[in-house]
């Protein structure tokens, strides 16, 4: 009877042997659980870059958007049509909720801005002094636009980290004057280098009142208001007050959808979970067929190895030790091969992060567990067939010349 410790002396012996074999095989695995460990990493990355996103702009962020959300029958399903535009009254409103910690009321449009011989397009964001806590905004000098009344617009302008050096250089910002459209606006403040979120370049936007924005675009209605909860459990009651407030404005009219930032995050984090699964699922198939070339050159070892495995059974091995040493071996390649595969696809994914340093890619713990079990698990099953077939064998038959 053969023990454990043979087993494993033999199969690394005959293993040895047949080395092109050998190789070929662990490079196959190791390439199927490379796969799985570095696409479950990009999609993971995905999940934790827009979660990183939604957080970079606030905490217990509620978005009021004009328009219902709704289905009207046309494909791909809109916003429903606007019956009145959000205004300033509207958002000055909605501080009467004991929910409600914060509103920043916005008007965003694109505008040419000029210093001297220096001219650019930037992207304008109006909006009050509130904005500096909802949106997390940090100050490099000066000071964020000034609290006071927001349907009254002072000239003053607060500049993004680019727009700052590109307008001024190494000359000081804070105090001169400089003109956006066809109005001029005095420099108060230069926000820190924060970079970009959901899309909007921070370093890249200048910032001015509210009503200053409505006068230079010629609007009166909000892009958008942006509420902040006093807490993650006062966002039900914060959503439930704007309805409210906002329907008792709009002369009972539901005319606007209110998007909670859990909501989004957990809508996101659906999304990139399913997919990471599914990118991992196809990778995870590159292990199949491993397993497949693992059967296939095992069913033709045996061809190669039948006076072996006549003397093995000659000598008094039964049936069941003769699968173990075959199994042992597909064991072998399989784990072998899936910790070369989970070495290669952590160094992987170690190269992507130093290339793209801003994309947060991280592979979950469970597809390395996964990578070296599925290929563990595929090595034994399909080792499986050839296992039987050579305890199958007749000792005689097997030692006969051919």
């Amino acid at each position: 009877m053969m023990h454990s410790r043979d087993l494993l002396d033999y199969s690394l012996h005959a293993l040895q042997g047949h080395r092109s074999r050998t190789l070929l095989i662990l490079l196959a695995m190791a390439i199927g659980v490379a796969s799985v460990v570095v696409l479950t990493a990009l999609g993971e990355g995905a999940r934790r870059y827009v979660v990183n996103q939604f957080s970079a702009i606030g905490s217990h962020l509620l978005i009021v958007l004009p328009g219902r959300s709704e289905t009207t029958g046309g494909p791909p399903p809109l916003l429903g049509e606007t019956p009145r535009d959000l205004t300033i009254d509207d958002a000055l409103a909605l501080n009467r909720s004991s929910a409600i910690q914060y509103v920043a009321p916005i008007v965003v449009g694109e505008a040419p801005v000029s210093y001297r011989q220096r001219q650019r397009n930037v992207l304008t964001l109006g909006t009050t002094a509130e904005m500096l806590e909802v949106r997390q905004l940090a100050m490099s000098r000066g000071k964020f636009l000034p609290a006071g009344d927001p349907t009254r617009g002072k000239a003053v302008v607060v500049l993004g980290h680019k727009v700052a050096e590109e307008l001024f250089g190494n000359q000081r910002a804070l105090g001169q004057w400089l003109r956006v459209g066809e109005r001029r606006y005095r420099v108060i403040g230069v926000l820190a280098d924060q970079g970009e979120a959901l899309g909007m370049e921070i370093r890249d936007t200048i910032f001015i009142p509210v009503a200053s924005a409505q006068a230079l675009f010629d609007t009166e209605s909000l892009f958008r208001i942006l509420v902040q909860a006093k807490g993650r459990e006062a966002i039900p009651r914060a959503k439930e007050a704007i309805i409210k407030i906002i329907r008792a404005r709009h002369d009972g009219e539901d005319d606007i959808t209110v998007i909670t930032q859990d909501a989004i995050l957990a809508t996101f984090d659906r999304i990139f979970t399913a997919l990471t699964y599914t990118v991992g699922g196809i990778a995870a198939i590159s292990l199949a067929v491993a397993g497949i070339l693992i059967m296939n050159v095992m069913l033709i070892a045996i061809a190669q190895r039948t006076a072996e495995i006549g003397l093995l059974k000659a000598l008094g091995a039964p049936g069941h030790e003769i699968v173990a040493l075959f199994l042992t071996e597909a064991a072998l390649l399989s784990t072998t091969g899936g910790v070369l595969g989970l070495a290669l696809g952590l160094g992987g994914t170690h190269a992507l992060g130093q290339l793209f340093p801003d994309f947060p890619i991280a592979t979950p713990p469970w597809a390395m567990a996964g990578g070296i079990g599925t290929a563990l698990a595929t090595g034994l099953i399909f080792g499986i067939l050839p296992a039987r077939r050579a305890a199958r064998l007749d000792a005689v038959q097997a030692l006969s010349p051919r």
